[in-house]
C-alpha cells in the first residue's frame, strides 16, 4: 500500500464495517462539503465508532494511534482522503457523473409516472419493493427502521452487488445502492472493453451536421428512444443509431428501464451544446 494512504487503509478494511464518520451526510453537497463537515466530528464520535471497528480483530498500530488521539491524526486522514481522491477518482470523474445523472434521471422519471411505490420498484433487483418493506441483499441480518425519518436513497459507482447503509441506526437513515448504468457497463463487452479514450475519438470523429445536433439537443433533461425520435422528428431507426454514435463519443448515457431504455446527456455532451462545439 502507498504510504501516503496508510492511515486511510487501516480505515477502511477491504470487507466489512468501516467507521460512519468516513460518510457524513453533507458529502452530498460535494466533496469540499464533506470534508468540512468530516473535520467538524467530535472525536468522542469517532473514537466510539473506532471501537466498532477494533472489534473481533486485534487493532493495528495505527488504528490505535488515530482512537488515541484523533484530533491530532486527523489532519493527516483529510490529506490522505484529498490525495486518494485526486488519484483514483478526479480522472475518471467525467464518466462517474455521466452514469450517476442517469441513475438520478431514470429513477426522477419512476417517480413522477408512478409515485413513491414505482421509484422503489425501480430500483436494481438486488433491492425488492414489497410494501411496506424495502428488502435488499446485504452482508449481513439488519432491519433499519424508518420512524418517519424518510431515507436517502444514494447510487453509487463504486458499489458493488450489494447496498449499504449507515451503522448507527440514530443516523439520518441512507441507502446507497450500486448505480443501475454502472452495473450495465460493468456487464457489457466488445465495444466497451476498449479504452474509452481511443473510442471516443474515432467516435467524435463521425460527430458532425445537423441532424445529431437536433437529436442531441432534444434528450433534454433525458428521453426514450421513441421520444427522442418525435421531438427530434427522425425514424424511431435513425434516433437509435445517433443516441448510439453519441453514446460511443461519450455524449450520451443510456440507461434501461424496463422495455425502454432511456437516454441523457452526460456533462461532455452538456458542454459541447453549451459551447455550440455540435453543428446546428
Amino acid at each position: 500500500m502507498n504510504t501516503e494512504t496508510r492511515l486511510l487503509g487501516a480505515l477502511i478494511p477491504s470487507r466489512g464495517y468501516f467507521p460512519d464518520f468516513l460518510t457524513p451526510v453533507e458529502g452530498q453537497y460535494g466533496w469540499d462539503t464533506g470534508l468540512d463537515a468530516l473535520r467538524g466530528i467530535r472525536p468522542e464520535r469517532m473514537r466510539r465508532e473506532l471501537q466498532v471497528l477494533g472489534r473481533g480483530a486485534p487493532p493495528s498500530l495505527r488504528l490505535r494511534d488515530f482512537v488515541d488521539d484523533t484530533a491530532r491524526h486527523l489532519p493527516r486522514l483529510l490529506d490522505e482522503l484529498r490525495g486518494y481522491h485526486r488519484a483514483a477518482v478526479e480522472p475518471y470523474w467525467t464518466h462517474i457523473q455521466a452514469q450517476i445523472e442517469a441513475e438520478r434521471a431514470a429513477r426522477g422519471r419512476a417517480l413522477l409516472d408512478g409515485g413513491a411505490d414505482e421509484l422503489l420498484a425501480s430500483l436494481p433487483p438486488m433491492l425488492r419493493w414489497r410494501a411496506p418493506v424495502l428488502e435488499c441483499d446485504y452482508p449481513v441480518d439488519r432491519d433499519v427502521r424508518l420512524r418517519g425519518r424518510g431515507l436517502l436513497l444514494q447510487p453509487s459507482f463504486f458499489c458493488r452487488r450489494t447496498a449499504v447503509t449507515l451503522h448507527d441506526p440514530e443516523l439520518p437513515p441512507v441507502l446507497v445502492y450500486p448505480a443501475a448504468a454502472q452495473l450495465t457497463s460493468a456487464q457489457t463487452g466488445g465495444e466497451a472493453a476498449r479504452p474509452v479514450e481511443e473510442q471516443r475519438q474515432r467516435t467524435l470523429g463521425k460527430l458532425v451536421g445537423h441532424t445529431r445536433s437536433v437529436v442531441l439537443r432534444a434528450i433534454g433533461d433525458g428521453a426514450t428512444t421513441s421520444e427522442l425520435a418525435r421531438r427530434a422528428g427522425v425514424s424511431l431507426a435513425s434516433a437509435s443509431q445517433h443516441a448510439c454514435v453519441m453514446r460511443e463519443a461519450g455524449l450520451v448515457t443510456t440507461l434501461r428501464r424496463g422495455s425502454a431504455v432511456l437516454h441523457t446527456v452526460t456533462p461532455l455532451g452538456a458542454a459541447l451544446l453549451k459551447g455550440g462545439a455540435v453543428a446546428s
